[in-house]
């Protein structure tokens, strides 16, 4: 079956989406990293200008939820004084550069990925969800991107295209050079119409033949070499318990995930309210998006059930408030789709698949996947 049609656009900071809850304002850290001064400031902002709600999405990128039209503009004024959102529009539009979590401050991948945003009145005019990643670290972080920086096999650096089997091979003097170079002939050969890279590489000719390293898995909750990994629970927390979590670990800075994780620089794991902080955490295995009502598009209430149903069943389980699936647009094991204030069950596939059963309620659902 074919997937809905999503409605909007990528809530930037200069053009939020408006939702159930308010505009969503998205905040891009710089390197994807924030430091202490500015994940206080985001909490402040939060509870001054919206709800208090902080997400993290897939990008690694930050979203204000609950932001009203009149405190938009200084909301926005705050953004740039603590140096998370680019004075120019256009720039900031553009700006979608994520960054592997396990670097370190001032290395390569910083390097480069600073190098890409004094360069990117370079680019030409992309798409709203062209993305960049640095992905170069030792380990993989297997960064979603349209042109990632990763490493060969035997550890170059490597240019590649999404949905190309290989990329470019380069060094670091020349590594921004040719991603822009990229970007151009994306633009030139018709990919703006596609917009995305994976939809048009075959369309762009050569684009290297060098095999990037193999994938790895995303990483476990707990300690790592650089810090701390801790979830959050569907990618979502209060400015509340983030401020909590600053006072609790004290980290050098916070560096933002596409998993729904945040890595706390130089800090060891250890229990903290409200944030996932054990590798097998039921929820690790949970997505659900915001639903009713807080998305227009959902008729049904999604995360309170994603909780009660944790750990009910087994492999991978999603709560999507409606067909479009926005919070996991590939199969889980178990997927609930809302429709009309009840609830259809799909099993193995994608939320616009044919669904097994349709119609149930939420009490339903709660007999069908009783705890053993």
């Amino acid at each position: 079956m074919t997937r809905p049609e999503a409605k909007g656009w990528c809530p930037g900071a200069y053009r939020p989406m408006m939702s159930g809850d308010g505009l969503i304002v998205r905040v891009r850290p710089l390197v994807s990293r924030l430091s202490a001064e500015q994940v206080l400031g985001l909490c402040a902002a939060a509870e001054r200008h919206g709800s208090g709600v902080i997400e993290v999405t897939g990008r690694a990128n930050v979203q204000l939820r609950g932001v009203r039209e009149e405190t938009h503009p200084p909301l926005l004024d705050e953004l740039i004084a603590l140096g998370l959102l680019d004075s120019d529009p256009v720039l900031e539009h553009r700006r979608n550069i994520v960054v592997t979590p396990f670097s370190t401050q001032g290395d390569a991948a910083e390097a480069m990925a600073l190098e890409l945003t004094t360069r990117l009145e370079e680019l030409p005019e992309l798409p709203a969800k062209f993305g960049f990643a640095v992905d170069i670290a030792e380990v993989p972080a297997e960064l979603s991107a349209d042109i990632t920086i990763t490493r060969t096999i035997g550890g170059r650096l490597l240019v590649l295209c999404a949905g190309a089997e290989g990329g470019i091979e380069v060094t670091r003097s020349n590594a921004i050079d040719t991603v822009v170079a990229l970007t151009h002939r994306f633009v030139e050969t018709g990919g703006v119409a596609a917009k995305r890279m994976v939809h048009h590489v075959a369309q762009m000719g050569e684009v290297g033949t060098t095999p990037p390293r193999p994938s790895g898995q995303p990483p476990a909750i707990g300690d790592t070499p650089s810090g701390a990994l801790i979830g959050l629970p569907f990618g979502q927390v209060t400015a509340a318990q983030l401020r909590e979590l600053m006072e609790l670990t004290k980290p050098a800075a916070i560096r933002t995930t596409p998993w729904r994780m945040l890595l706390l620089e130089g800090t060891p794991a250890r229990a903290v309210p409200g944030f996932i902080t054990e590798p097998d955490d039921p929820l690790l295995r949970v997505d659900a998006c915001p639903g009713a009502p807080f998305c227009t598009s959902a008729t049904v209430e999604t995360r309170g059930l994603a909780r009660r149903l944790a750990g009910r069943t087994t492999g991978t389980l999603h709560v999507s408030g409606c067909a479009k699936g926005c919070a996991r647009p590939r199969p889980a094991d178990v997927t609930l789709v809302g429709r009309d204030g009840r609830f259809d069950l799909v099993r193995g596939q994608r939320p616009w698949d044919a669904p097994e059963r349709t119609g149930l309620t939420p009490g339903e659902l709660d007999e069908l996947f009783e705890t053993p």
